[in-house]
């Protein structure tokens, strides 16, 4: 988190002379690769509510954990804020004169939190997070697959890949949050930190809940989508090889019976 929303005050407070749209995205992709490289031999690397409800829905994991995963994702990504605000404290001031705002041209919530373009209605921005979100899963599902045979080491490089792919597509909306803790966390950051009620009042309290509750709907279609167009077509390796044992005793036994009445004839 502390990478990405750093990536995100470089490019508004140098007014984008020291970095690029492109430069963002890479920041936030190696940002996501090294923290689930961190913690993909301990928990899998949660780093995503909606992932957690997706993996949650799938029965991969347990409701007391799901619970303990949220609360904690939610958590670090106040933290990763936090830090991200003292890194960048001085340069804060120098860009908004200590002002902090939510709207207008020398707006920074959009460091920690993400907003909506003018033109973006709330269906629209809903949909922009519930189809981020299914799209997500439905990558990591393909990703993680075992038939895939994608080697293990390389998973987190291309769940990077993936942010990747998500953020140079669907960010012009309003920011390809697809994850409620990275959105909530950093917002409630926001409004301790100076910038106020507005960060949840924008649009008449109409946008905050969008981040949260469209990657959440979004996880559970996902999970959905790809079992029923994707993994229920894929072979368990335990049927495939319970099939090829009874297909072998079958043709064992269709044998035998051929030989026992070829040595009847011949008698």
């Amino acid at each position: 988190m502390f990478g990405g929303l750093c990536s995100n005050a470089q490019y508004i407070l140098s007014k984008q002379q020291q970095s690029s749209w492109i430069s963002l995205t890479v920041g936030w992709a190696f940002a996501v690769t090294f923290a689930v490289y961190g913690g993909f031999n301990i928990s899998g690397s949660h780093l995503n509510p909606a992932v957690s409800v997706f993996m949650f829905t799938m029965g991969h994991l347990s409701t007391r954990r799901l619970c303990v995963y949220i609360v904690a994702q939610t958590v670090g990504a106040f933290f990763g804020a936090a830090l991200t605000f003292i890194v960048y404290y001085d340069a804060l001031n120098e860009y908004d004169g200590g002002i902090r705002s939510v709207t207008g041209p020398l707006q920074t919530a959009s460091i920690f939190a993400t907003y909506p373009q003018p033109y973006l209605s709330v269906l629209g921005g809903f949909l922009d997070q519930v189809i981020g979100t299914t799209f997500l899963c439905v990558c990591v599902c393909i990703l993680f697959e075992k038939k895939n045979e994608v080697p293990r080491f390389l998973q987190p490089l291309f769940v990077g890949f993936i942010v990747t792919l998500l953020t140079v597509t669907l960010s012009h909306n309003c920011g390809c949050a697809i994850n409620p803790a990275r959105d909530l966390g950093p917002r409630l950051f926001t409004l301790l930190a100076g910038w106020g009620l507005e960060t949840f009042s924008f649009r008449n309290y109409t946008w905050f809940w969008i981040p949260i509750v469209g990657p959440t709907l979004g996880a559970v279609i996902g999970a959905w989508m790809y079992t029923l167009f994707l993994g229920i077509q894929i072979v368990d390796e335990t049927e495939e090889i319970r099939s090829e044992t009874i297909r072998s005793a079958i043709q064992a036994a269709l044998a035998k019976d051929t030989k026992w009445k070829d040595t009847e004839l011949a008698t």
